[in-house]
């Protein structure tokens, strides 16, 4: 008798692992579209093994759910979808500052040389509209329409001159108040990992590895984490994980130790800190330190080349205009960077000074300023620039669209990783709608087998019980 309850107890058993089995199946192909989702596979192992007078016999099937995953894969994932988030938030960055200085640049991948383009709106346009308008009242000094002409281009220039360097200026205010934001989006998912360490270890105390959801949870956190800053996971048991960045000599900073956030992320400055005691971070990637490389990088250089490139346009018009100093400025003369460059307001179209002597037909000086397009200084001279002022202005461009172009490229080829790096993952952990249906299948025919067994041995007891005996 004890043979028949026995095997009834496993065919029960049997039936209720196929059932679990189905269940997961069901699970994962409906999480087939979630990214953050780990395929779960149910383990099958022997119940205990007791002693019978029919000799040993077990207690039946036992099952455990775990989830695929690979740690070393997950590692890989958190390290490179940083690196992306750093060039994208660079790319990003330059492309607005790009559109705010006006020019279009465009690069020739044939030759690795970086080609600027002059639009219409542009400061070099400006440029050669100002001196080209000198050059117009040199040839015709007496010209009241050349004049106002050259004032109105001077103007021009010193408001492309602003509004790059105000469009520049938006850039980086832009760029600290996304830093700013990021940082409060670290924090967030710093106690929301400690939060979930605790969860997970509360529940695998009886049964490690069981939490899957949760983990699922806690690596997705942790993925958008590393796209916000760099950081180091290390399983330190028991369910539980520890989060790190490290410093400026490579020391670990612990941000998240089991449940426990230990300091918060802040701005300070183009500095990111935390830990306790707060401790500057070494960053190389994500979009926090890409936002403040590409403020405090690029776009910085290029409005302190912008300020030099005034500076020099306005210190050599105004010693040629006014070299004695008591005939007046052309530009303002404290007006020396470019959000500050401006006309001086004194000056009008009866009042220009086209020559030195103030004969009628004297052009000497608009001549001399029309050939400042084409002087060379250099700062060993003790200049602002180096070359002319239309080549000064050229290779500031050329620099900044290959600062563009770099970031450009490093963004493919980033984004090509990244994408091998997540197929390699999913091949692993994420759900193959082929495997999962001929799973179904199988676990549904294992449940329909189970389901004979327990039928048969019913059947077999139902004959002991309420038969065995009858007519004799």
């Amino acid at each position: 008798m004890s043979g028949l309850f026995g095997s009834l107890n496993a065919a029960a058993s049997a039936l209720q692992a196929q059932s679990l089995a189905v269940s997961i199946t069901g699970k994962n192909l409906a999480n087939a579209n979630n990214a953050g989702y780990s395929r779960e596979v149910v383990n099958y192992s022997a119940g205990a093994t007791v002693v019978t007078p029919q000799g040993a016999q077990s207690l039946g099937l036992m099952t455990s759910v775990t989830q695929v995953r690979d740690t070393l894969l997950d590692r890989q994932v958190l390290h490179e979808s940083s690196l992306s988030s750093y060039y994208t938030t660079q790319q990003s960055a330059l492309e607005d500052a790009q559109a705010g200085l006006g020019q279009n640049i465009s690069s020739a991948s044939s030759t690795g040389a970086t080609a600027t383009t002059t639009t219409d709106t542009g400061i070099g346009a400006a440029l050669d509209d100002f001196f080209n308008g000198f050059q117009a009242v040199a040839s015709n000094p007496t010209d009241t329409g050349s004049r106002q002409a050259l004032i109105s281009s001077a103007g021009i220039l010193a408001d492309r001159m602003q509004q790059a360097d105000a469009s520049l200026a938006q850039a980086q205010a832009d760029l600290g108040t996304q830093v700013s934001t990021s940082a409060t989006s670290a924090n967030t998912l710093l106690q929301t990992v400690a939060g979930l360490n605790s969860q997970i270890a509360r529940i695998e105390a009886a049964a490690p590895g069981s939490a899957v959801d949760l983990r699922d949870q806690r690596q997705a956190a942790l993925e958008q984490l590393a796209a916000l800053m760099p950081v180091t996971v290390t399983d330190t048991g028991g369910g539980q994980v520890q989060v790190s960045a490290v410093d400026g000599s490579g020391s670990p900073v612990v941000l998240v130790n089991q449940g426990t956030v230990n300091g918060a992320v802040a701005i300070s400055g183009a500095q990111i800190t935390a830990g306790s005691p707060a401790t500057v971070l070494a960053l190389t990637g994500g979009s926090m330190q890409g936002a403040i490389d590409a403020s405090t990088g690029p776009i910085q250089t290029l409005r302190t080349q912008l300020d030099q490139l005034a500076g020099q346009v306005v210190t050599s018009v105004n010693a040629l205009y006014n070299p004695t100093g008591t005939t007046g400025d052309f530009f303002t003369a404290s007006g020396t960077t470019a959000g500050t460059m401006s006309v001086d307001s004194s000056l009008t179209a009866a009042g220009l000074t086209p020559g030195a002597g103030g004969a009628a037909g004297d052009n000497t000086v608009a001549l001399a300023i029309a050939n400042l397009a084409n002087t060379k200084f250099s700062t060993a001279s003790g200049d602002l620039i180096n070359g002319t002022i239309g080549g000064a202005f050229a290779s500031n461009v050329t620099q900044f669209g290959q600062a563009v172009s770099t970031v450009n490229s490093n963004v493919t080829n980033q984004t090509n990783i990244e994408t091998l790096v997540r197929g390699q993952r999913d091949s692993v952990s994420g759900v193959n709608l082929d495997e999962e249906t001929a799973n179904l299948l199988k676990y549904q025919r294992a449940y329909e087998a189970s389901s004979r067994v327990l039928q048969t041995i019913d059947t077999m007891l139902n004959q002991v019980i309420n038969n065995l005996g009858v007519g004799t």
